[in-house]
C-alpha cells in the first residue's frame, strides 16, 4: 500500500471519544499506581515478594516517570503541536533543571554549557542507556492513539534530549508503539512486535524483550526467566534500560490479572518505580477503567503528587484534569493524526498492517544524533557537527547547516561566522572551521536565507578545557541541602 494510500485508510479510522477518554484516564491511573507499588523497592537487585502494595498508601507517590510529562503537557499547551524539538530544549530548562540523577543532571550539564538537542543528550552522558526516557512513552501514544509509528517518531524527540542514540531511546519509542496499538487491539504478542517493528532489530532492549517472550511462549517458570534475564542482560546500574524493560514485559506476559501483572514485573526488581509505572499505564489502555480493580486504585486516589524537582507551573491538580487536557490535546491533533475521535468506532479492515507501518519511526531513527537543533520562528535550523561538539587547537572541523519547516527540508543560502580569529572557509556543502586557540565555550553564528526571508541561529562549539570527560557511573555534583542540581537547584528558587 503506498503512503496515500495508507493515509486515506486511516483517516478513516474513527474511535469513541468516550472510550477513548475512559482508557486515557486509566492510563494516568495505572501510571500512579504502577509508580506508588515500585517506588519503595527501587534499585534493589534482588527478588521481591509483593502481592500488595507495602506499606499501603493513602496517596500516590510523587514519581519524575509522570512529572517530565505533565512540562511537557505544558509546553505543547503553551506552543502547540506537533512539538519542536528545541521547545523541549526550552522546557527543560524552566521546570526540569533541578533533577540532578543519571542522563537528567547530564542533560542539563549539556543544556547549560549551550549544546542543543540531540547533542545534549549523548555528549559526556554515560547514562544514555537508562530508564528516564522510556518512561515518558505515554503522552505520545495518547496524542497518536493507533498510530504507533506516529506515537514513536514523537517519541524519538522526547528522547533525544537525554538519550539521544542510546537504549532509552529505543525503549521510549517501543513503548510509545505498543501503547500507541494498545487502543485498538489487544493481543500481547501483536503488541510487541509492533514495538519491535519501530526500533533497531539488533538493539539490546529488543534482544532482551525477545528473551523473555521466548521463555514465555516455552513454559519457562516466571523465576527461571528473570534469572535468565538477569544473567544475560543484568546490568550493574540499576536504571539500566535493557534489563528492564524485559522485567515490565514478564509480568505483562506472567501475570494472572492486573495486580499479579504489576506485582511479577515488581517483584523482578531494580528500577521498579518504573517498570510497574509504564506497566500499569499499559493494562489501563488495554482495559479501560473497568480493568483496574478499586482495591489498586482506593488507596492512590485521583491525586497528582508532584516531586519536589519539577519546577512551578500549572500541573494538572488529578487524574481527572490531566485526562481532560490530554484529550484536548489530541482534539488538536486528530487531523494530523488521522484518527477521528468520535461517537463510535470505525476500524478498517486492514488495522494490522497498519499499525504495522514503520516508515515515521525509521525516519525519526535516521535523524543525526551529532547535530544541534534551534528554532527561528517556523524554521528549525541544524548545525551538524559530523563528531563531537568539539574543536581542537590546530585541526581543521568540516560542519555543515541544514533547515527544515514542519519536518520537510527546506533549501537555504547559508553563512557561518564564528570567533574573529578563527579561520572558515565553505567547502562542498558545509564549510571548514579551524583555529589556533580554542577557548572552553565559542559561539557559531549561522544566518540563513530562504524565500527572501533571513534566519538565524547561534551555537556552541566547546574547546578541550571544557569537554574533559566525566567517569562512568558517577552523577553531577548536587546542592548538599536539598540534593537537587548544584547551582540550579530548589534551594535557590
Amino acid at each position: 500500500m503506498g503512503q496515500k494510500a495508507c493515509a486515506a485508510a486511516r483517516m478513516a479510522m474513527k474511535l469513541d471519544q468516550g472510550i477513548y477518554r475512559d482508557k486515557v484516564y486509566a492510563c494516568w491511573l495505572g501510571k500512579n499506581i504502577g509508580g506508588t507499588l515500585g517506588t519503595p523497592y527501587e534499585g534493589r537487585k534482588y527478588v521481591n515478594d509483593l502481592t500488595f502494595y507495602d506499606p499501603v498508601p493513602t496517596k500516590p507517590l510523587p514519581n519524575d516517570d509522570l512529572d517530565l510529562q505533565l512540562i511537557w503537557l505544558k509546553m505543547l499547551e503553551d506552543k502547540g503541536l506537533p512539538p519542536r524539538l528545541p521547545y523541549f530544549a526550552e522546557y527543560w530548562q524552566r521546570y526540569a533543571h533541578a533533577y540532578p540523577w543519571n542522563e537528567y543532571g547530564f542533560c542539563t550539564r549539556n543544556l547549560v554549557r549551550g549544546l542543543r538537542p540531540p547533542v545534549s543528550g549523548w555528549f559526556e552522558n554515560y547514562y544514555v542507556d537508562e530508564m528516564g526516557s522510556p518512561i515518558r512513552s505515554e503522552l505520545w501514544a495518547c496524542l497518536a492513539p493507533a498510530n504507533p509509528q506516529r506515537a514513536a517518531a514523537l517519541a524519538w524527540l522526547d528522547s533525544a534530549m537525554d538519550h539521544a542514540g542510546g537504549e532509552g531511546m529505543w525503549g521510549e519509542m517501543f513503548w510509545a508503539a505498543v501503547e500507541s496499538a494498545a487502543f485498538v487491539i489487544q493481543d500481547p504478542l501483536t503488541l510487541i512486535r509492533i514495538g519491535l517493528a519501530m526500533i533497531p532489530p539488533s538493539c539490546s532492549i529488543a534482544r532482551a524483550i525477545r528473551e523473555a517472550v521466548w521463555h514465555w511462549q516455552n513454559g519457562s517458570r516466571w523465576a527461571a526467566a528473570r534469572d535468565r534475564i538477569v544473567t544475560i542482560y543484568g546490568h550493574v546500574q540499576p536504571c539500566n534500560a535493557i534489563q528492564n524493560h524485559a522485567f515490565t514485559v514478564l509480568g505483562w506476559l506472567y501475570g494472572k490479572d492486573f495486580g499479579d501483572k504489576l506485582c511479577k514485573a515488581v517483584n523482578c526488581g531494580y528500577d521498579t518505580d518504573c517498570t510497574g509505572a509504564t506497566l500499569g499505564a499499559l493494562l489501563g489502555i488495554l482495559d479501560g477503567t473497568a480493568g483496574i480493580p478499586e482495591e489498586w486504585s482506593r488507596p492512590v486516589g485521583k491525586e497528582i503528587v508532584l516531586h519536589k524537582f519539577t519546577g512551578h507551573f500549572d500541573a494538572p491538580a488529578d487524574i481527572e484534569e490531566l485526562t481532560d487536557r490530554t484529550v484536548a490535546l489530541a482534539r488538536q491533533y486528530a487531523d494530523e493524526n488521522g484518527v477521528i475521535l468520535g461517537e463510535g468506532n470505525t476500524i478498517p479492515d486492514n488495522i494490522l498492517s497498519l499499525l504495522f507501518r514503520n516508515e515515521e519511526a525509521l525516519a525519526a531513527a535516521q535523524r543525526d544524533i551529532r547535530a544541534a537543533v534551534a528554532a527561528d520562528r517556523d524554521l528549525d535550523i541544524s548545525l551538524h557537527y559530523h563528531g563531537e561538539p568539539v574543536l581542537y587547537p590546530g585541526v581543521a572541523r568540516f560542519l555543515s547547516v541544514s533547515a527544515s519547516r514542519h519536518g520537510k527540508p527546506v533549501p537555504v543560502e547559508v553563512e557561518l561566522k564564528g570567533p574573529a580569529d578563527w579561520h572558515i572557509k565553505p567547502e562542498g556543502d558545509g564549510f571548514l572551521v579551524l583555529a589556533d586557540s580554542v577557548p572552553d565555550r565559542n559561539t557559531l553564528q549561522v544566518r540563513l536565507k530562504t524565500d527572501d526571508t533571513v534566519y538565524a541561529a547561534e551555537f556552541t562549539i566547546l574547546g578541550p578545557g571544557e569537554a574533559k570527560g566525566y567517569p562512568s557511573g558517577l552523577n553531577v555534583p548536587i546542592c548538599p541541602t536539598c540534593r537537587g542540581t548544584q547551582g540550579m537547584c530548589i534551594c535557590s528558587e
